[in-house]
């Protein structure tokens, strides 16, 4: 530790005696100074012990004193150290009662001890105290790597909580905690991420501070990475500030950390490689060579039904969404394949049910959600996501889902949707899918003509229309629904004919009538 007051009074050679303060004597030294200005004040930096022998100070004058000790408080000055048998015999009174009343530290300096000894005590006891930090910040390292190598970021962690006496967390590029030592700081880490968010969105290398003298802990958090965007972040939790060695252990656990972040990424880069060549095959129908390659990085991923999704998203929103994914899969020991299509689209193979499909709809609908709420209050965003999510299947089925997840896709972009399931268009209705303006150009100009000979007056040719295919051609029923003669209806559905050109006869025909009546419904 540092030198304080009590090690100097204590220090055998320098015979110091304690004259006010003596309750204050655990303060560190940051130096020792001796000046005989009448005001000292704009020479020092604070935590000082300042030397004098009042060679140009009235000591004795109260009022003189007072003013001269409060200036020296003011400035962080943590002692003063008098020297008696030159000027003064003994230290003034005056001097006494100020020192004691601001609570500083007096100590007086016999004419046998020089002010250059004090110095050099001061001066020796910083130089012990910084080799000492630099030898434990050394045997840090060295225990910090040790673990690193053997026990990976979970080891690391537990040394470095040790090394600071407080905690340390580790945070994915997504901001959720990965993992924390002790244990019981989790929930204390995760209280965290939104600190984490905020610094993930500064350019690495960057740090902060949260908390402090009124909170429980004080926490520094530092991103960890060399790119732009970081790829991880460190939390470090303490009771106080910290030490030099505590300091150092933390510049040595962000080195060793970032190094694992940079390694994870090469690798993460050849593993993506290999999962774009077994989509490939899975795509071309060559299950049984997708599983030869995928071994067991990805093999756990064609034994059980999977989910295949294909999402539309350039820049920040698919990066995010790659990270959510795979940070959702990586925490749940699932195996996960993301393949980058061009520079907008992603595919991800996931399985069904897992953490990773469920991060994905939860990321969506986040999106979702914030998109509304931007067109509510009038704003506009340039990013854009959709997200198509096919049904689950196996190896033998990737194209088939590959193209539920590309018609999910194209049926969340008509509607205006973030995410659209597949299995939401075979389970519900198809008139979902008739609100598009093309369909409706069709069916406005296949019944224009009807519409155009009832705005004349001379008969209701669509609304019986209607009624007749909605009874299956059964013609009592429809006439009943319109109120009108069979015969009536049967002259209707004749004239219909003829303005058509089309027979009522041809299936097709009924077809295309029917769904030109269902998407014009709403006028």
């Amino acid at each position: 530790m540092p030198p304080t007051l009590a090690s100097l009074v204590h220090h055998s050679a320098l015979k110091l005696t304690v004259r006010a303060g003596e309750g204050r004597l655990d303060v560190p030294v940051r130096w020792a100074h001796v000046s005989e200005l009448a005001d000292p004040v704009p020479y020092m930096e604070g935590g000082e012990l300042l030397l004098i022998t009042a060679l140009k100070l009235d000591a004795e004058d109260p009022q003189a004193m007072r003013r001269y000790v409060k200036r020296l408080v003011g400035a962080g000055v943590v002692g003063l150290g008098f020297a008696v048998g030159v000027n003064y015999e003994e230290i003034p009174e005056a001097l006494v009662d100020a020192a004691e009343k601001e609570g500083l530290p007096l100590l007086e300096v016999p004419r046998r001890t020089p002010f250059l000894a004090i110095s050099k005590a001061v001066s020796a006891a910083i130089a012990a105290d910084q080799y000492r930090a630099v030898t434990a910040g050394f045997a840090a390292q060295r225990e910090l790597t040790r673990q690193a190598l053997n026990a990976g970021p979970e080891g690391l962690l537990s040394a470095l909580a040790a090394q600071v006496d407080g905690w340390a967390a580790l945070y994915d590029a997504s901001g959720a905690v990965v993992a924390t030592a002790p244990e019981w700081a989790g929930r204390r880490a995760a209280r965290l991420t939104a600190e984490v968010e905020r610094l993930r969105e500064r350019p690495a290398p960057a740090s902060s501070v949260v908390g402090g003298p009124d909170h429980e802990d004080r926490v520094e958090l530092h991103s960890l990475g060399t790119g732009r965007r970081p790829r991880a972040a460190l939390a470090v939790g303490t009771a106080a500030a910290l030490g030099t060695a505590e300091r150092y252990a933390v510049h040595s656990a962000i080195a060793l950390l970032t190094l694992t972040t940079e390694r994870s990424r090469s690798l993460h880069a050849a593993e993506q490689r290999v999962g774009e060549a077994v989509l490939r095959m899975l795509l071309a129908g060559q299950p049984d060579h997708a599983r030869a390659v995928a071994g067991d990085l990805y093999g756990r991923l064609l034994d059980a039904p999977f989910r295949m999704v294909v999402a539309d998203a350039g820049g920040e929103l698919r990066t995010g969404l790659t990270e959510v994914v795979e940070s959702a899969a990586a925490r749940s020991g699932e195996a996960v394949l993301v393949v980058p299509e061009g520079a907008e689209r992603l595919v991800v193979l996931a399985a069904d049910g897992g953490a990773a499909v469920t991060a994905c709809t939860e990321y969506a609908a986040a999106r979702e959600a914030a998109r509304t709420a931007a067109g509510e209050q009038g704003g506009g965003d340039d990013e854009e996501l959709v997200v198509g999510l096919s049904a689950p299947a196996g190896p033998a089925g990737a194209a088939a889902a590959y193209r539920q997840a590309e018609q999910a896709l194209s049926v969340a972009r008509r509607r205006g949707r973030v995410l659209v399931e597949h299995e939401q268009l075979a389970s519900g209705s198809v008139l979902p899918l008739l609100a598009d303006d093309a369909v409706r150009a069709f069916a406005d100009g296949l019944l224009r003509a009807l519409r155009e000979h009832d705005a004349t007056g001379r008969g209701d040719l669509v609304a019986s229309l209607r009624a007749w295919l909605s009874r299956h051609g059964q013609w009592d029923a429809a006439a009943a629904d319109l109120g009108v003669h069979r015969h009536t209806l049967r002259y209707r559905m004749r004239r219909v004919e003829e303005i058509l050109g089309r027979s009522l006869d041809d299936p097709d025909v009924r077809m295309e009538l029917w769904l030109a009546l269902k998407a014009t419904s709403g006028d």
